[in-house]
């Protein structure tokens, strides 16, 4: 049965991995590397990550300057973060590429804080989910005579704990996020 909550817990623990990921390529005003996250460039016939073909620094709150290790796949990757879409217009000066972060609308920042509450909730879901199937697990025990009537009960009290837990830190997650694109 400990291996079950062991399960369980590492299920949920990659929920939180999947929103916090999805949370870093929110852009909230300010210059964050992340948004480049799941930019590819097609470099020599393979889908690569910005990162790594080229230096991503922050210099300024608003700018991210990418720097190619290559200079030649430049172009490349000006018309990858085109393509992707991310509301970032890039500037490319032959050396480097800048990609400067304009300060948010009001209106924007309500729809953005809109994604990430319904982010969260989709989060909440996926937890509830793994805690249904660990449930389900118990019965399925409980129904081979593995455990008891007591040991059902008692695990899954313990499930729910467990449950409890991780909704709450989907909740803190959710809460900072939408605190940080409301306070630019």
């Amino acid at each position: 049965m400990e291996t079950l909550f062991a399960k369980t817990k590492e299920r949920m623990e990659k929920c939180l991995d999947s929103l916090e990921r999805d949370f870093s390529t929110i852009r909230a005003g300010r210059a964050n590397p992340n948004v480049l996250n799941n930019i590819m460039v097609d470099y020599y016939g393979t889908p690569t990550p910005v990162g790594q073909m080229a230096a991503v620094s922050v210099p300024e709150p608003r700018l991210l300057v990418i720097q190619p290790w290559d200079a030649s796949t430049l172009k490349d990757i000006e018309k990858a973060i085109n393509v992707a879409d991310i509301g970032i217009n890039p500037q490319n000066d032959g050396k480097v590429i800048r990609l400067a972060f304009p300060q948010l609308t009001e209106e924007h920042r309500k729809n953005l804080v809109k994604d990430v509450a319904k982010r969260g909730e989709e989060a909440k879901v996926a937890v509830r989910n793994v805690r249904r199937d660990a449930i389900d697990d118990l019965k399925k025990m409980k129904k081979d005579n593995a455990i008891t009537e007591d040991d059902l009960k008692d695990g899954e009290k313990k499930m729910q704990d467990i449950t409890d837990k991780y909704i709450k830190q989907v909740e803190d997650m959710t809460k900072k996020k939408e605190d940080e694109i409301l306070s630019i």
